[in-house]
């Protein structure tokens, strides 16, 4: 068994996009990390001629944050919506934000961007490897457990490590969480996400659109396309649906699947002429009852996982990573390091944010897909009245891009 005797500043359990960045903006402030991740080195050629079947919509916050890490120029394709679109099949009422683009925005001037999470993990994983001095992949993590002001972790090799600070970015199923007793409170929604990549004969114009069905929310996102003749025409979709409707078109053929997504899409984009093979994922609320120990914080889907309905999840998550980095360095500055009360600070700024996120995209799927007479009206009247009322888009717009979250730290846009 090796041991190390060294106490390390800060150890990373988790290598993806939300423990990457993290990772990254402390590199930035001069706090080197030690970044175990359980995920191979990805292979760049195999890894770009694979076009995934969902994308992560980014907010300009989160553009941001990749940006201020140098990861966004490594990009290998992104696809940049200018334009989106709400509305329920049964209502009168819709909302549009931003317009249609017959070319790809500039970045700057778009609401976000559509990225394949292979792409992004790509170019976050060669960043690591240029920037992070410790970055160890395919590490099992055996055991965690508090010390006497660190805590131990054991890898499944023997290899010892001891840490002033453990970051858990593990994801959903947190092993880290798990190891540090920390409770979870679940919703399951029972409902899956279906979701596939899907050509269409008319092009998406780089807007995003959902449509709000009686078994759930549907929703074509623009993405890039790997044959250069067929971009601005390939969508990936996600559609909510309950667990038997979801096994049931998961199990459909090809052709049947795309004659069904087309007419429960009322030919908004025309047919649909290919369909990549379709996966299934269930749809279930997760919130860490804490974010911090002495020594210890969670971030991204390891501390939430929110209802897919708006697309938030990934930027929420990117969101606790610069405002956990920016309350460790405003102290490292000062010489202190992982205090009890800057990592309760990280946990007031995000937890309440966090939860209420949770608790309003629950909500929004209820009155959405409710067949109740009053709320119907009411919802028709509201979604009329937000597309009628200018200050009001921009007050969801302020939401939706994040950049407001981070005007009072070092990230400030």
């Amino acid at each position: 068994m090796s041991k190390t005797e060294k106490i390390l500043d800060v150890v990373i359990i988790g290598g993806g996009l939300v423990g990457g960045l993290t990772a990254l903006l402390l590199a930035k402030g001069g706090v080197q990390a030690t970044v175990l991740d359980a995920a191979p080195i990805l292979d760049t050629e195999k890894t770009l001629a694979v076009a995934n079947p969902r994308v992560l919509a980014l907010s300009q916050a989160t553009i941001h944050l990749l940006k201020t890490a140098d990861v966004w120029d490594n990009l290998a394709r992104q696809m940049p919506y200018s334009g989106m679109q709400v509305w329920n099949k049964n209502g009168y009422g819709e909302i549009n934000f931003g317009e249609q683009s017959e070319q790809a925005p500039n970045v700057e001037q778009a609401l976000g961007s559509m990225v394949e999470p292979s792409i992004l993990n790509l170019a976050i994983q060669k960043k690591m490897l240029e920037q992070v001095q410790d970055y160890r992949t395919q590490v099992k993590v055996a055991r965690i457990e508090q010390g006497v002001g660190v805590w131990n972790v054991q890898l499944a090799d023997g290899t010892e490590l001891q840490t002033k600070l453990l970051i858990g970015a593990d994801g959903a199923n947190s092993f880290v969480r798990d190891q540090a007793f920390i409770g979870l409170d679940i919703l399951d929604y029972k409902q899956a996400g279906v979701t596939c990549a899907i050509r269409t004969t008319q092009p998406h114009q780089h807007v995003a659109r959902q449509i709000f069905l009686e078994t759930g929310p549907l929703a074509f996102l623009p993405m890039a396309s790997l044959k250069a003749e067929q971009d601005g025409y390939w969508q990936s979709i996600v559609w909510t649906l309950p667990d038997d409707y979801a096994d049931e078109y998961a199990a459909l053929s090809d052709d049947d699947f795309k004659a069904l997504l087309t007419r429960e899409s009322h030919h908004m984009l025309g047919e649909i002429l290919e369909a990549t093979p379709r996966a299934k994922f269930p749809l279930k609320a997760r919130a860490a009852q804490q974010y911090v120990k002495e020594g210890l914080a969670i971030i991204g889907d390891a501390a939430h996982v929110i209802h897919p309905l708006a697309g938030q999840g990934v930027n929420i998550g990117c969101l606790d990573a610069a405002i956990l980095c920016d309350v460790l360095l405003h102290d490292y500055k000062r010489g202190v390091w992982a205090h009890e009360q800057t990592l309760k600070r990280y946990e007031h700024l995000r937890k309440g944010q966090n939860d209420a996120m949770m608790h309003g995209m629950s909500a929004i799927g209820w009155l959405e897909t409710t067949t109740l007479s009053p709320i119907v009206w009411a919802r028709n009247f509201g979604l009329k009245q937000v597309e009628n009322q200018a200050v009001l888009k921009d007050v969801f717009m302020a939401q939706a891009n994040g950049l407001q979250l981070l005007k009072n730290t070092r990230y400030a846009a």
